[in-house]
């Protein structure tokens, strides 16, 4: 993250600054003309969430916080209000910017830089002049008695992380293949403190796991597994909570071929695997006090003369045989081989994140992540309510006995697909034969990359889990 921010004592006139307030804020407080008070008042009488004043010598940006009881939207109207004055920001070239705090909460100033910092990221690397692209904003000064200098630090961690996810999801195939994304495992995990053990294919082969060794079977590179683990001296959590991310690098549907219109992007199809590998770095960084374990099985899905096809039918590590349908739901296969890993470390929760399913883009669009288990309902409320606090929300979905009759096979237990009809569900239904322990599965295949910015999420991939494994692990400990 190119973009320092710390905390000042003292704003001066001549300083470009975003002033937050209450609208009940007095106007005396600000340092401002009378003409520009007389303004400001009307602008925010007439209900104006975002004034911005040209003084010539600086530029002053006042965000008005909304006066409404649900938090939750408050907070998400401020991180969208902060996105638009970032885009104003960058308009008008501002090398450093000071924000003066006039709000009354921690969370409000909290939800401003959230909105600030990650409109501020950028994947240009790959442009010739891509310095010249860069975005001009190098300094945040933040002048608050709401927020410390601790709960600052682990805020940047925190974002810094969401950069982590978004630069491995919007890598490409070119770059990263499984052999760099051990390496990629393997620096974060030496610059945040977490252990990092990668398998390689023998290694996978001697643990039987079947699915990830079929889809990797029409690829050039070999297969990966990568164990990662967060264990400080303090931990508070007597099992420990299993983080798995599907972490296919490229998907071309196998030979289920996709159409080039839905092959494109598919280089997000790894942004389980990245929400995992950069909450990993967040946990580490901010050395939060548990056990924690990440599982990352990844691979590419291509259609070579060895590939894996319709009609094979796989002996998964746990004697369950599976019918193959379709390449194309190759996912699954490589979580399964997870799961049942996961097993050996008794776990207090597993917690899976995938682009698993069309369905579930097609069912919440790019508005919420579609979850599905047997943890606790505590457990699901627990996770609800994080998604809620960071705005990125999860819908439950049912994982009745009877959507188990659309997995089944007339030459093995199961098929790895369901049919047309509640996919999202089938291919939970589907991972629900793997595990026997609590589990949370999350589909992120509507949030994880998208095809247009939204505010601060950007054009690509967003890195959307990692603020709301964050925040869920934090009320574990709280």
């Amino acid at each position: 993250m190119k973009l320092n921010i710390s905390k000042t004592a003292r704003i001066t006139p001549d300083n470009s600054t975003i002033y937050l307030i209450n609208k009940e804020n007095k106007l005396n407080d600000f340092a401002f003309s009378p003409a520009e008070k007389k303004y400001l008042k009307q602008e925010i009488d007439n209900g104006k969430k975002i004034i911005s004043i040209n003084s010539y010598f600086k530029w002053s940006y006042i965000c008005v916080i909304d006066n409404i009881d649900n938090i939750n939207k408050r907070l998400e109207n401020i991180r969208n209000n902060a996105s638009d004055i970032y885009n104003q920001i960058k308009l008008n070239n501002h090398k450093e910017i000071f924000i003066s705090d006039l709000s009354t909460t921690y969370e409000s100033i909290q939800a401003l830089l959230e909105g600030l910092i990650l409109s501020h990221y950028q994947f240009i690397k790959y442009f010739k002049d891509f310095s010249k692209k860069e975005n001009q904003l190098k300094e945040i000064f933040i002048q608050s008695k709401n927020i410390t200098a601790n709960k600052l630090n682990s805020q940047k961690l925190i974002l810094n992380a969401v950069y982590h996810a978004r630069d491995l999801v919007n890598e490409p195939l070119s770059y990263l293949n499984t052999a760099k994304l051990a390496k990629k495992i393997k620096t974060l995990g030496e610059l945040s403190g977490f252990t990092v053990e990668n398998f390689d294919k023998e290694k996978i082969k001697s643990l039987n796991m079947t699915g990830l060794l079929a889809v990797n079977q029409g690829s050039i590179d070999e297969p990966l597994f990568s164990v990662l683990e967060w264990k400080p001296e303090d931990v508070i959590n007597t099992k420990p909570i299993v983080l798995v991310g599907k972490g296919v690098v490229y998907d071309t549907g196998g030979l289920s071929l996709k159409p080039n219109n839905h092959m494109l992007t598919m280089k997000s199809d790894m942004s389980g695997a990245a929400v995992v590998i950069a909450t990993m770095y967040a946990i580490a960084k901010t050395k939060l006090p548990l056990h924690i374990i990440g599982l990352i099985p990844a691979t590419d899905n291509r259609p070579d003369g060895n590939a894996y096809v319709p009609d094979d039918i796989i002996k998964m590590q746990n004697g369950l045989s599976v019918e193959v349908v379709n390449t194309d739901a190759e996912g699954r296969l490589l979580l399964a081989d997870a799961l049942c890993y996961a097993k050996k470390y008794d776990p207090e929760l597993v917690i899976d994140l995938a682009t698993l399913t069309g369905s579930a883009a097609n069912t919440v669009s790019n508005q919420a992540i579609v979850a599905m288990g047997n943890a606790t309902k505590k457990e699901f409320a627990l996770i609800k309510d994080s998604g809620y606090s960071v705005h990125e929300r999860i819908i439950e979905l049912p994982l009745w006995d009877e959507y188990n009759k659309m997995l089944k096979s007339d030459i093995a237990d199961i098929k790895n697909v369901g049919g047309t009809e509640a996919g999202a569900i089938t291919a939970g239904k589907f991972l629900e034969h793997f595990v026997d322990y609590p589990w949370i599965h999350l589909d992120i295949a509507g949030v994880a990359f998208f095809e247009k910015s939204d505010k601060y999420r950007p054009q690509g991939g967003t890195g959307i889990g990692v603020r709301l494994l964050y925040n869920y692990l934090l009320k574990k400990i709280s």
